[in-house]
């Protein structure tokens, strides 16, 4: 299968039409038409729902979008890393995958220090969970992942970064909990929780509970605080979060509380291991290793 195939779907999956799809590839619309289907005699699937002004995707075309867009990118990713090696100057594209975590603060560091350095480096920052960031990382679609502990890590290369998030409880400023200086454990179940999904995922928050998660009265889940800390704006629940995410200031209707006993959520950032640097990501890698030295 050739990647210019792959091209000319992305191109009608995005535009939705052959035409518009034909005029930003610079070819006919003959042309673009007689490839999809050649595609499509390929994968020996339908890929398109063929409309008279619109073109929509099957259910095997949204699949195949996604594994399309992996590998068209992977595929440019490759070429600029093996220009650079080429290039004297240091130059490139680092990419890095996180969940949401003040730890990045220190990745952030890094990369300023960097670019004072060496300006030609660009650097392309993806948010998700830690499924998603590994995901990414064993396709090779990033670098390198931010993870909270515990993580199963066994099988990359890895460095413990010198931070760490606490947990606590988002909520709003007129609420009863917020006279608190800080919420003890057993008053979350009498509360509507907003959990994060990497939560429900981690070892550290059921042990915290004990016997008693199943109890707590989760209302909703979420995957970016921001979007969470909405709902609880709007008083629909609690947000258990990691503290310094949100910027609470004297104008916003949200605080938030540390929960004791506390849960300390540990960082680590990692790479696959055997894995052929470039020149950027091995500057990156270094850089970062002596920032950690100094934050220790």
């Amino acid at each position: 299968m050739e990647i210019r195939l792959l091209k000319y779907f992305l191109a009608v999956a995005r535009e939705e039409n052959i035409t518009s799809a034909a005029k930003s590839l610079h070819i006919t619309q003959p042309t673009l038409s007689k490839q999809l289907m050649q595609l499509e005699d390929e994968i020996g699937k339908k890929l398109f729902i063929r409309g008279k002004r619109k073109i929509s995707l099957t259910e095997y075309g949204i699949f195949f979008r996604k594994r399309a867009s992996e590998i068209v990118n992977l595929v440019d990713k490759t070429e600029l890393e093996l220009k650079s090696l080429d290039e004297e100057t240091i130059s490139g594209d680092i990419y890095i995958g996180a969940g949401e975590t003040d730890g990045i603060r220190t990745i952030a560091k890094v990369s300023h220090k960097l670019q004072e350095k060496y300006p030609n480096i660009h650097y392309h920052l993806f948010s998700g969970n830690s499924d998603d960031v590994l995901e990414k990382l064993d396709k090779g679609l990033i670098d390198f992942g931010v993870l909270i502990e515990p993580s199963d890590i066994k099988k990359y290369g890895y460095i413990k970064l010198p931070t760490y998030d606490n947990w606590g409880l988002l909520m709003r400023k007129d609420s009863p909990l917020a006279k608190k200086e800080y919420i003890e454990s057993k008053e979350l179940f009498n509360i509507p929780l907003i959990c994060s999904r990497q939560s429900l995922n981690n070892n550290d928050f059921y042990i915290w509970f004990k016997e008693n998660f199943e109890k707590l009265n989760i209302v909703a889940t979420y995957n970016l605080l921001y979007n969470a800390s909405l709902y609880v704006e709007e008083g629909f629940g609690y947000a258990l979060a990691f503290d310094k995410l949100i910027h609470i200031t004297a104008d916003s209707n949200l605080c938030f509380k540390p929960i004791v006993p506390n849960i300390k959520a540990n960082l680590v950032i990692i790479w696959k291991k055997y894995q052929v640097f470039s020149k950027a990501t091995e500057k990156f890698l270094n850089e970062l290793q002596k920032q950690i030295s100094i934050e220790k």
